[in-house]
């Protein structure tokens, strides 16, 4: 796989007309979205298609019907600040729901060349698609990864069941084997734990952080050599893991207190107002003390 064989071409996505009238290859691709909210979740309806050429499939159209339904772009909240929701992209988001479906719901897209689209050949339709729409180098091989990933566990329908497995063997290792590094490497950072990191060792703090993060890039993409064809996407959302794991556990960490504190206020208002006060008047305390003491 090459980065950079993709030109981009914006006149690709082209307005997919109605359920009831033919698309406008000539003309500006128009998202027209209903918001619904089903079983407390949030989900859009598409009233105009969309229309992509793609490069080997030819003319696609999503959705097929009025049934569709897309949260837009699917990524999990904790990485929103990296890749938003929406933007440049959700074209080729909205295209990428279509082409492979959701969680109960099939797909939804009508190839006007008779193409059956398998997951992984939507994956590459979705990294080409967002080169069209201007995303940049980075963000589509990003969130390339992360889909690429999700079929490796989800399977394509072109595989077949030992295929799966492989694939399935070969991700989940590879995340249990960044996570349990990055466990150790934090420990061995602080000297916590009874065990050390070759690259980390016992050196200097600004030595084992260098060790550290060079072992958070190097490592992921040896280990990314076992997921055959799909090594780059292993390559990618492996050093994105080492390298935003403490980030992503802080996230975590400060969303869980934002839930808590959401919570008391809703359960027990008069009492989260009174811990409120509290911390505020101990905040200030303090503040005097550490200034003037």
């Amino acid at each position: 796989m090459h980065i950079s064989r993709v030109q981009p071409q914006v006149r690709r996505f082209y307005d997919g007309g109605t359920f009831d009238s033919p698309p406008h290859p000539d003309c500006e691709p128009r998202i027209v979205l209903e918001r619904l909210t089903e079983d407390d979740a949030e989900t859009f309806a598409l009233e105009r298609r969309i229309g992509y050429a793609d490069r080997e499939l030819a003319e696609l159209l999503v959705p097929a019907g009025p049934e569709f339904r897309t949260d837009l772009t699917s990524v999990p909240w904790l990485f929103t600040w990296l890749v938003p929701k929406t933007g440049a992209h959700l074209p080729a988001a909205l295209l990428h729901d279509g082409l492979v479906g959701g969680h109960d719901d099939p797909a939804s897209y009508v190839s006007t060349e008779g193409h059956v689209v398998t997951r992984d050949v939507a994956d590459r339709v979705f990294r080409d698609a967002m080169a069209d729409t201007g995303t940049g180098v980075v963000r589509r091989w990003l969130v390339w990864a992360a889909v690429a990933t999700a079929t490796m566990f989800v399977g394509s329908e072109a595989w077949s069941r030992g295929q799966l497995w492989r694939h399935r063997l070969a991700a989940g290792s590879t995340v249990a084997v960044i996570l349990g590094l990055g466990a150790v490497a934090t420990l061995d950072l602080f000297d916590l734990g009874p065990l050390t990191l070759p690259w980390m060792g016992e050196r200097s703090l600004l030595t084992e952080l260098v060790g550290g993060l060079a072992g958070a890039v190097a490592l992921p993409v040896l280990i990314s050599l076992a997921w055959g064809r799909f090594r780059m996407a292993g390559a990618i959302l492996g050093v994105l893991l080492a390298v935003l794991l403490h980030v992503s556990v802080a996230l975590l960490l400060l969303t869980g207190l934002y839930q808590a504190v959401e919570w008391a206020a809703k359960a027990a208002p008069a009492a989260a107002m009174v811990v409120a006060a509290s911390v505020v008047t101990l905040s200030l305390v303090v503040l005097a003390l550490y200034a003037w003491g």
